[in-house]
């Protein structure tokens, strides 16, 4: 069996935004050379995401106003974590709600998605670089 790995960098301008990548996940896949296993993408850090679902804004901007719902950004004094001087308590809740990471089966070479899959990365605390993992195991 073989093993890949590569590291992707992403800067959101935004405090919260979600990226399509999807592209640089399928770039590292054709890299690997592997034809059949799978695909495990991370993100490496605590107020991010990865997930799966439906390239379309309206769903984008529905998960963001959920979030912002579910878990406010204001007023930071909600938090018992921004005690410590941070002010991303809510990025940790929302980064809870929407995955850490997923795994995509590889076949002949490919990505195998259902209809409309896509790999997303959500940012929930921006404004800076931050890493994700894509680690590729298979024949």
């Amino acid at each position: 069996m073989k093993s890949y790995h590569k590291e992707l960098y992403f800067n959101i301008p935004e405090r919260m935004g979600f990226r399509n990548i999807t592209p640089e996940v399928g770039e590292a896949l054709r890299e690997s050379g592997i034809r059949e296993g799978l695909c495990l993408v991370n993100a490496m850090h605590i107020t991010a995401s990865v997930f799966i679902n439906d390239d379309e804004p309206g769903l984008h901007e529905d998960y963001k106003r959920w979030l912002e719902e579910l878990a406010p950004h204001e007023p930071l004094s909600r938090y018992r974590h921004n005690r410590t001087g941070e002010d991303n308590g809510d990025a940790h809740h929302k980064r809870q709600v929407m995955g850490r990471e997923v795994v995509v089966a590889v076949t002949n070479g490919t990505l195998h998605f259902g209809t409309w899959e896509q790999i997303f990365y959500g940012e929930f605390d921006g404004r800076r670089r931050k890493r994700v993992l894509v680690k590729i195991i298979g024949e």
